[in-house]
């Protein structure tokens, strides 16, 4: 059975879309949610503190234990303001699940240091800064399940979009911590995996109520991920229509890293170059 009776449940960017299901669902399974949002646009920018307090009435009225957590995502600081908040006003915190983010298209001439750090910033460094923050109190507790959020249109080159470049190296990012962090983490019981999940959200740019990917056919793989019945970390969680595949990176079968890959032996570049239909292999296993 999976419950989150007597445990607390942070969501960044819980007051629509994506969140606001996940939050739905956790708390339905008796969770104490701790909601922050801090109601920005569909580009990342302004506030509106007041989506989160409409979302969390609206939780409270289905008879759902939420609260509404102010903080900023944006520094290091705010990051382990929001944890410190969130221990201060629950006592305990056993999930974070960092949901917040947008997409933001532009062309490789027009990125900019400014507009690429923004995005690593809510996208890569927050869940870290989360995962930071949380990590002492699960660690004394020996127990914390930690979600971030990557997306399949990074992961897997034929689900580019072209203008993604920021957002890709960012979702990518989000990849390595859940590996190293997943490592870290599993001698204290802290659980860490991502979720890549599709929806028709604001951020879809769909703006009536749709009639397929819903956001609350998402949020039971997420519900798993931050609750004790997932005990493996490491794991990407593809999640669209009701639907989800767990995959992460394996090494094949023999291979002594990094003294031999069990692979095309060359010399120099012709020999690459003549190998190369050998080199570049592909291997997709099928699913049963």
């Amino acid at each position: 059975m999976v419950t989150f009776k007597d445990q607390v449940v942070l969501i960044t960017g819980a007051a629509r879309g994506l969140g606001l299901a996940y939050a739905r669902c956790i708390g339905q399974l008796s969770a104490t949610v701790l909601i922050q949002d801090i109601g920005a646009n569909p580009e990342g920018e302004g506030t509106d503190l007041l989506v989160a307090e409409r979302a969390a009435d609206t939780l409270r009225s289905e008879g759902l234990d939420v609260r509404v957590m102010t903080g900023d995502l944006g520094t290091r600081e705010g990051c382990h303001t929001l944890c410190a908040d969130a221990l201060r006003v629950a006592g305990r915190l056993d999930a974070v699940i960092h949901n917040a983010g947008w997409v933001a298209y532009e062309k490789i001439g027009m990125i900019e240091e400014r507009s690429f750090d923004r995005m690593m910033t809510v996208t890569a460094k927050a869940p870290l800064w989360l995962a930071q923050a949380a990590w002492p109190a699960m660690k004394a507790a020996g127990y914390g399940r930690i979600v971030m959020t990557t997306s399949c249109r990074a992961l897997y080159p034929q689900y580019v979009h072209q203008g993604l470049a920021s957002y890709a190296a960012a979702k990518m990012a989000v990849a390595g911590l859940v590996n190293v962090l997943a490592e870290e983490g599993k001698r204290d019981g802290i659980i860490v995996n991502a979720v890549s999940p599709v929806a028709k959200t604001r951020m879809w740019g769909a703006e009536e109520e749709p009639d397929e990917l819903l956001p609350s056919a998402v949020a039971p793989g997420v519900a798993y991920l931050a609750s004790a019945q997932c005990t493996e970390g490491g794991w990407i969680l593809r999640a669209a229509n009701g639907q989800f595949h767990a995959t992460k990176a394996a090494e094949a079968a023999g291979v002594d890293y990094p003294r031999n890959l069990q692979a095309v032996q060359a010399s120099t570049a012709l020999e690459v170059a003549q190998n190369w239909a050998s080199i570049a292999i592909t291997a997709v296993e099928p699913r049963s």
